[in-house]
């Protein structure tokens, strides 16, 4: 057990050391089985901006839509027509919100570098989208309160991460070998997220993950 690292989801001390390469560490909380890079390796916010403005993630890009797309077709048949939601980690290029307001919806957009704009967290949204956000965070449970407490009732946390599954060889595991990927999710950790919020989940596929409020 190493009791020095707490884990940063649900504060546990049961940790331990998970997996070590030439780069950085990885810890494993036995509590909420959540995998995460101790935050001593953690990318400095100017290493961290440029490896996203290296993202290449037009809206026009026929097979980016068809990416997002993954998380998109199952939100739209559970959300209202005229529904408002938040892009949460929109990036440099939004157009999952794009895709969204073509299909009649209104969404705002929020993202630490590319749209700071605080006014989102005093609303209320009938769905929030985070894909390719929640592996960057290095205080996951704080943005997670943050969000499902922008939830209206019935609303949902569309969530899209890559999940590890215990089929993974991490040592092989491509999602790791992004430096800025600091924050890795399975099953147990979602559902421990679930019961911890109160909330509902459903699993969409290994990368897509939605919580209903």
């Amino acid at each position: 057990m190493n009791s020095l690292i707490a884990c940063p989801l649900c504060q546990s001390n049961k940790t331990k050391n998970f997996y070590k390469e030439s780069t950085r560490e990885y810890s494993l909380c036995f509590n909420c089985d959540f995998v995460f890079v101790p935050r001593v390796y953690h990318l400095s916010e100017s290493e961290e901006k440029a490896r996203y403005d290296s993202h290449n993630n037009d809206p026009e890009d026929v097979r980016y839509r068809q990416f997002l797309s993954q998380l998109l077709d199952p939100l739209l048949e559970r959300i209202s027509n005229n529904s408002s939601g938040l892009d949460f980690g929109s990036g440099p290029g939004p157009a999952l919100s794009l895709m969204l307001e073509e299909c009649g919806h209104q969404v705002d957009l929020y993202d630490k570098f590319y749209a700071s704009n605080d006014s989102v967290f005093e609303k209320k949204y009938d769905f929030i989208t985070a894909t390719e956000v929640l592996e960057h965070l290095s205080d996951p449970m704080i943005e997670l309160n943050r969000l499902v407490g922008l939830l209206k009732n019935n609303a949902y946390l569309a969530v899209m991460t890559q999940l590890l599954t215990p089929k993974i060889d991490f040592s092989n595991w491509y999602y790791k070998n992004d430096p800025s990927h600091i924050s890795f999710f399975s099953k147990k950790t979602f559902n421990y997220l679930a019961n911890y919020f109160r909330i509902e989940v459903f699993y969409i596929s290994e990368r897509v993950v939605f919580f209903k409020k």
